[in-house]
């Protein structure tokens, strides 16, 4: 037990007690110190006396300088080549910028890379999340195999993937070849009679490689792993304890798909649309060797930039990237407003 004189002092520390009860004596602390985090008391610029502080508390030292060296490496690798580049666009006068964007061949390049690479991810995210449930509530033999699989196109160099794509889906291919004019899926539709209203007479003639359609397959391709990457730690991590309690309370498997499961994987699935969508745009290897580059038909932007370029046309390049840019920053930014809200709304998981 402690004793203090009138002064408040302290006289005398004791330690007293009786069986296995024991009270240790320890220094008196003020008001303000007890009421304060540890360390607020000694250090003056602890974040607890200051009521906000611009670095929240950590036991690590070197906010500056690890900050300074963020700020330096984004400038160095993100921020100083795109001022270039819109500074490049600048230069240009408003007159032949205005012609450049709303110039008929740039405005469908535009429209086939944005549309396409909007249909991918949005297949990616249907498929990516059945591909994740699979890897992860069931086993099976060759489950690892599979899952390795799933990140081959993240090793795979894109004009690889480009040639094995087109050599699959061009009209001789093996898929291309079942579609063409004359193939063996031509010759069975036209070989049935029970057809009713002459469908057999129409004509079964579909392409898959150098048109938009093939440029949808070419990004699903690349793109499907950042959708199951994103959705598999959060399946691994999802209590199945939720499921259950929802069947014990009556609903159905469909309401509990809509109702527990597919609220908690909101934000992770914005992740992975937002990752695959973004790196579908920018998608340039595997694309050229099976859109055809047809002008406004199968030629999407980057190719155009590419031609541009080629054509020492550094200022419609310079446009039409800058253009690209603006559009995909916005697109993106407007998605991570929409998984901010998903995060507020269902969790942050």
């Amino acid at each position: 037990m402690i004793r203090f004189s009138a002064a408040g002092r302290r006289r005398s520390p004791s330690i007293s007690g009786t069986g296995a009860s024991l009270t240790r004596s320890t220094p008196l602390r003020s008001n303000a110190a007890a009421g304060a985090p540890n360390g607020a008391a000694r250090n003056p610029s602890h974040p607890a006396r200051a009521g906000w502080s611009f670095v929240k508390p950590s036991v690590i030292p070197g906010f500056g300088l690890t900050f300074g060296y963020t700020i330096l490496y984004l400038s160095l690798i993100v921020l100083i080549p795109i001022a270039g580049l819109f500074l490049k666009a600048a230069t240009t006068p408003i007159e032949q910028i205005i012609r450049i964007a709303t110039s008929p061949r740039t405005l469908k390049a535009l429209e086939v890379s944005f549309g396409s690479s909007l249909i991918a991810a949005l297949v990616n995210v249907v498929f990516g999340i059945i591909v994740a449930w699979v890897l992860v509530r069931y086993k099976f033999p060759g489950r690892r195999l599979l899952d390795a699989i799933v990140d081959l196109p993240f090793a795979l160099p894109t004009a690889v993937a480009g040639i094995a794509l087109s050599t699959l889906y061009a009209p001789k291919g093996w898929v291309g070849s079942l579609f063409s004019d004359k193939g063996p899926l031509w010759q069975w539709w036209h070989g049935q009679t029970w057809l009713p209203f002459g469908l057999s007479e129409f004509s079964l003639n579909f392409k898959i490689a150098y048109t938009p359609t093939g440029i949808v397959i070419a990004l699903i391709f690349i793109g499907l792993p950042f959708v199951v990457r994103t959705v598999q730690p959060v399946l691994e991590e999802f209590e199945q304890e939720l499921e259950e309690a929802a069947a014990t309370l009556g609903a159905n498997r469909w309401q509990t798909i809509t109702s527990v499961i597919l609220p908690r994987l909101t934000p992770a699935l914005l992740t992975g649309f937002a990752l695959a969508f973004a790196r579908a745009v920018g998608e340039y290897g595997s694309v050229i060797f099976i859109a055809g580059n047809l002008p406004n038909i199968s030629e999407i932007a980057p190719v155009l930039i590419v031609i541009k370029l080629e054509e020492f046309d550094q200022a419609g390049a310079a446009v039409i990237a800058g253009i690209m840019l603006i559009i995909a920053f916005v697109m993106l930014l407007v998605i991570n407003l929409i998984q901010a809200w998903a995060r507020r709304r269902f969790g942050n998981v």
